[in-house]
């Protein structure tokens, strides 16, 4: 016998989610960054949070994630779920990066600079 269906989860729980940052917590998604040859995956896995609510903000060389809550698309207030702040180091191409929204998870991919154009030596102009 089955009290709570499926479909009533998954509308309760962005509203859990809701009173609970409004209350002074915040939604905890899992984070996990791996180190790849490539470059760097970040993956945050929020089930409850629509993938429409995510943000990918770069800021030099500091990268926020984080998922708002609306009440309605057009609703002005807007309640933080998480915050999520990356310090990216010199060696990753902050030109490249790509972010995809699949299966409840969020993967952002910073690929490595290509090694040649780490170091280079800069041609002086004479006058």
């Amino acid at each position: 016998m089955k009290l709570i269906s499926q479909e009533f989860l998954q509308n309760i729980a962005p509203q859990l989610d809701l009173l609970n940052t409004l209350g002074g917590g915040v939604a905890q998604p899992q984070v996990r960054v791996q180190k790849r040859e490539q470059g760097v995956v970040i993956r945050v896995s929020a089930p409850s949070v629509r993938p429409e609510t995510f943000h990918v903000v770069l800021n030099n060389n500091r990268l926020d994630i984080f998922a708002e809550y609306r009440h309605s698309p057009e609703d002005e207030l807007v309640a933080p779920l998480f915050v999520h702040t990356f310090q990216l180091p010199r060696e990753l191409d902050l030109t490249r990066i790509e972010a995809e929204h699949e299966g409840g998870e969020l993967r952002v991919r910073i690929p490595y600079q290509d090694p040649s154009n780490r170091q280079r030596e800069i041609d002086i102009r004479y006058n």
